[in-house]
């Protein structure tokens, strides 16, 4: 017979009072499969940590948000934002749901391209755009969103120099009722930048205006917000047309709509206050219906979604390396992922399940990573049932900016794996090497002998 693991007794403060809205315990249950797919088995073949992506989630996703805007509105085009997640097997995934790509940087917009992205169906966003950017975007006609007027008058003396009149929107921001306010992101509407921006791009001769472009925020919860930035841009829009007789192409409401996560100091959890994207859509379409358009100018409405088609198609998969009681007699939980490759645990208060079956016992207990850093934090917070060492958890809705803004510290980033359509697994980025850390070293000469004694 194994011998029973001992485990020290604490002595633990009942906090007696009235039973709250929620009850007096919360019920856990176990996740053990993915899309079909066991838990156990994709860590025996991957390894742990593992991030695991459901290709069905991320097309029902998809599906459902294009079919929230199109059944509104008649004209709609899904842009694909890379910084969100740009492994190139999630990228194509919503390209061939019919997404363009929208890219913030030449690295993102050369990926774009070579995931087979044709250049006119690339919106390039952001505010670094080099010359050589900006003459590969005018090569090939992708839409250049211009964010400042040093890159507006950079633009216009590129143009003397060759022959292309490339096609081009401004960024604006602007007082939307949300603080603090998004102002840092292109012209400012309210002080007029925006429309002296526009009088130059027309003025120049240079560039072809065809489009408006807002990012108001991220994680935004009201769709209120939205409308108001719609029906600015729409302003913008309208008076283009009278004073210029210049008919816009389209209006880009950018990103920023919610994942189902939970925010860090939330007292209700994501899913009880996230709204859904039909109101988002309800929000934005009726505004740009009702601001006077005759149905032929109606503008294409293009929306950068990221986090909310794909959040909850993410989950990590990790294991438990040890427990332990801190000095004030809470318990500890350790785990082998931290928050180096799970940047969204400074944001969210991600959901953790067990991945095997467990006993009825819990207890609120802080959750580890296991870098040698003390902000390495999963959750400050959080009950749990009573996991041992070698048990594996389930991290929920971590597929938005994980895999994009992950380190390489302490510890080498892990495999990616894609569950597809038929619950058949394929590993999509593999885990990283020493040699490919070292591959982008260089050892001066004299440095390479050493002679400890």
């Amino acid at each position: 017979m194994a011998k029973l693991k001992y485990e020290r007794p604490v002595i633990k403060k009942l906090n007696a009072g009235l039973m709250n809205k929620f009850g007096t315990r919360t019920e856990f249950e176990p996740v053990k499969h993915i899309d079909g797919v066991a838990v156990k088995s994709l860590i025996e073949k991957y390894g742990s940590p593992v991030f695991v992506i459901s290709e069905r989630q991320m097309r029902r996703n998809y599906q459902n948000a294009v079919r929230s805007f199109k059944t509104r509105y008649p004209k709609v085009q899904f842009a694909w934002s890379y910084k969100t997640n740009y492994i190139n097997a999630v990228c194509n995934v919503f390209h061939q749901e019919g997404s363009w790509g929208e890219v913030v940087s030449g690295f993102e917009y050369n990926k774009a391209l070579r995931n087979g992205v044709p250049g006119n169906k690339i919106i390039f966003n952001g505010p670094d755009k080099s010359e050589q950017d900006l003459r590969d975007a005018i090569k090939n006609d992708s839409l250049i969103h211009i964010d400042h007027f040093d890159e507006l008058y950079s633009l216009i003396s590129l143009c003397e120099t060759i022959n292309a009149k490339p096609r081009v929107a401004i960024r604006v921001n602007m007082d939307t009722g949300i603080y603090p306010m998004w102002d840092r992101f292109g012209f400012n509407y309210e002080n007029g930048s925006a429309w002296n921006a526009i009088q130059k791009i027309i003025g120049s001769g240079k560039l072809r205006l065809v489009g408006l472009h807002s990012h108001i925020g991220t994680f935004m919860l009201a769709p209120s917000a939205y409308s108001v930035a719609a029906s600015k841009l729409c302003d913008l829009m309208w008076h283009c047309k009278n004073q210029h007789n210049l008919q816009l192409q389209y209006i880009d409401l950018g990103g920023g709509f919610p994942s189902q996560n939970t925010l860090k100091g939330s007292y209700l959890p994501g899913t009880d206050t996230v709204p859904s994207i039909d109101e988002f859509a309800e929000a934005i379409t009726t505004t740009i219906l009702n601001f006077g358009f005759k149905t032929e100018e109606l503008p294409l409405l293009i929306l950068e979604t990221g986090r909310a088609l794909i959040d909850d198609a993410g989950y990590l998969l990790g294991s438990v390396l040890a427990n332990k009681r801190l000095a004030d007699g809470r318990r500890a939980t350790i785990m082998d992922f931290g928050v180096n490759i799970m940047f969204t645990s400074f944001w969210y208060d991600h959901k953790i399940s067990p991945a095997q079956d467990f006993t009825h016992h819990t207890e609120d207990q802080v959750v580890y990573g296991p870098l040698c850093m003390n902000i390495d934090c999963i959750r400050e917070s959080v009950s749990l049932p009573l996991l041992n060492r070698g048990d594996h958890v389930v991290v929920h809705k971590v597929g938005a900016y994980n895999m994009t803004q992950w380190m390489q510290f302490i510890a080498m980033r892990p495999n990616v794996v894609m569950i597809d359509m038929e619950q058949t697994p394929h590993l999509i980025r593999r885990a990283e090497k020493l040699d490919d850390i070292v591959s982008l070293e260089e050892m001066p000469a004299y440095l390479k002998k050493i002679d400890l004694k």
